[in-house]
């Protein structure tokens, strides 16, 4: 028996589920000391438990996603209106050495997919699902590149196999980067700084999710308008460049409200409400992870084959490893480049919206880290999904050439 939710419902459950992860964060220590996000904790309980009760009596739950969908979109237009030019010039150097280091994962993550298949026994076309197809790619990527896969190998149920595994990604990145982030920040003895304060202003938007912010309601009205119309661009821009450019909306989004904020600024002198945006943009991504997340139909992951699970789980090793050995000390070895570690955790297995989740609950805690919000999200947003599929289409050539397909 099938249960769907409407728009209404799917807000009113959501918006419990965010309830629910911020009261166990704040009361389960282990949750807090290992920098879990909130959403992420009241998500992943509700999907447990629908999983359970899926098993036990069939039922299976439906949720309105458009509303998800417009958060998201929503979340990475303030990402874009909080970026003033003059920032992302400071971003130079650490960004391009970033991108190296996220390029370095995607082919990693490949070469381990493809190795593991084929020790496995499998088709190693799977090892490109189970590796940056899913992982770094997402679900989008994922069942993008599952039609073409199938097609070419012959594999069957690439579909379903693409769609499970960027569940295991999506869950795994959300649940890996607070322990990575715990594990360099007790190496380096940084000690956590007072949470519960309160200011005027926050010029680094999303650093600091539980700060009391100082907004109005024109501020709001004015960084609403602003958003309204990223969604507005950004989708008709999407739909203009979708047969010349293969973008997702999102990132439209987010370079529609890069132009609108420097725009505002440099030409009209305009004061863009960072509060405004900082406090709307973290409840887009709250309620899109929450969403996502309790959405999410875990008892698909029952129908891997344990190689697969197999593959999966070493991938998960080896991005914990590379965060710890690569990304943070190719990053400086500091604490930007912790933030940054679990950052990476999160897009790495997941998606940009888990990254920033995983900054955010480490900054909550240990104080900001300007390059971090200032890098993970260009990279992971944009910058990302070229390399992956560039990446992706040369292994795609590779296994044809020099690998018999079994």
């Amino acid at each position: 028996m099938d249960f769907n939710f409407d728009t209404y419902e799917t807000i009113a459950l959501a918006c419990f589920v965010l309830l629910l992860g911020y009261f166990l964060v704040k009361h389960v220590k282990f949750l807090n000391d290992f920098n879990i996000p909130e959403p992420v904790v009241g998500g992943f309980i509700v999907a447990v438990s629908l999983t359970i009760v899926n098993s036990i009596w069939g039922l299976s739950f439906g949720f309105d996603t458009s509303f998800s969908n417009t958060m998201m979109l929503a979340f990475f237009s303030s990402i874009g209106l909080s970026a003033n030019f003059a920032r992302l010039v400071k971003g130079g150097k650490p960004l391009v050495i970033f991108l190296f280091v996220a390029l370095g994962l995607i082919i990693l993550q490949n070469i381990v997919g493809v190795a593991s298949s084929v020790a496995l026994g499998l088709n190693p076309a799977y090892g490109l699902i189970a590796g940056s197809v899913t992982l770094t790619g997402g679900h989008g990527t994922g069942a993008a590149w599952a039609e073409i896969l199938a097609k070419d190998f012959g594999l069957s149920g690439a579909a379903e196999l693409a769609m499970a595994c960027a569940t295991f990604g999506l869950v795994s990145g959300a649940l890996l980067g607070g322990p990575v982030a715990r594990f360099l920040l007790k190496r380096m003895k940084k000690e956590k700084v007072h949470e519960d304060i309160e200011v005027d202003d926050i010029e680094h938007a999303f650093e600091k999710p539980a700060y009391r912010r100082k907004i109005n309601t024109r501020s709001i009205i004015e960084t609403v308008t602003m958003m309204v119309l990223c969604l507005l661009i950004g989708q008709w821009l999407a739909d203009q460049f979708k047969e010349i450019i293969k973008l997702p909306t999102f990132v439209w989004c987010l370079f529609t409200g890069v132009i609108i904020r420097n725009t505002l600024t440099h030409l009209f002198k305009f004061k863009v409400a960072d509060d405004a945006v900082d406090t709307l943009g973290n409840v887009a991504l709250s309620f899109f992870l929450a969403i996502a997340l309790m959405s999410l139909k875990l008892w698909q992951l029952a129908g891997l084959a344990l190689p697969v699970l197999v593959v999966l789980a070493i991938q998960v090793s080896v991005m914990a490893v590379y965060a710890v050995l690569v990304t943070y000390r190719v990053m400086g070895k500091d604490y930007d480049a912790v933030v940054l570690s679990a950052g990476h955790c999160g897009f790495g297995l997941g998606a940009t919206p888990t990254a920033v989740a995983n900054m955010q609950a480490v900054t909550s805690h240990f104080g900001p880290s300007h390059k971090a919000f200032l890098i993970v999200p260009m990279v992971g947003a944009f910058f990302v999904d070229l390399l992956n599929a560039s990446v992706i289409n040369a292994f795609v050539v590779f296994l044809k050439e020099f690998i018999p397909v079994v």
